[in-house]
């Protein structure tokens, strides 16, 4: 039988766009500032590693979720910064009011088994 259970510190399969939509909300940041923001949010219990952030924030670049400048980091580095579009704040409703809906599902069946 396959182990089902998720690796500590792993993000659940979809969340990470809608975590990083919902974290550039706040305002333009570069990919490991928003790395660092969603492990903070998240009181270091999602950890988003490179490998996964930036074809993340590929994918929702080329959908016109995200527009992307470049800029200096707060260490004086070159760094791409990301800014939620308006094409991107629907999509960040989109998928808040789907994760509602089936969190609502997922509790309906918890509290009925």
């Amino acid at each position: 039988m396959p182990n089902l259970t998720m690796p500590k510190n792993e993000m659940p399969p979809g969340a990470l766009v809608l975590l990083i939509l919902r974290v550039l909300r706040s305002g333009p940041l570069h990919g490991y500032a928003i790395a660092q923001r969603i492990h903070a949010l998240s009181a270091d219990a999602l950890r988003v590693e490179e490998g996964s952030l930036y074809p993340a924030l590929q994918k929702i670049l080329l959908k016109g979720w995200v527009t992307a400048s470049w800029g200096v980091s707060e260490t004086n580095r070159k760094v791409r910064f990301y800014k939620l579009t308006r094409d991107g704040m629907k999509q960040l409703e989109a998928e808040l009011s789907d994760y509602d809906r089936q969190t609502k599902a997922i509790q309906a069946v918890l509290r009925t088994a």
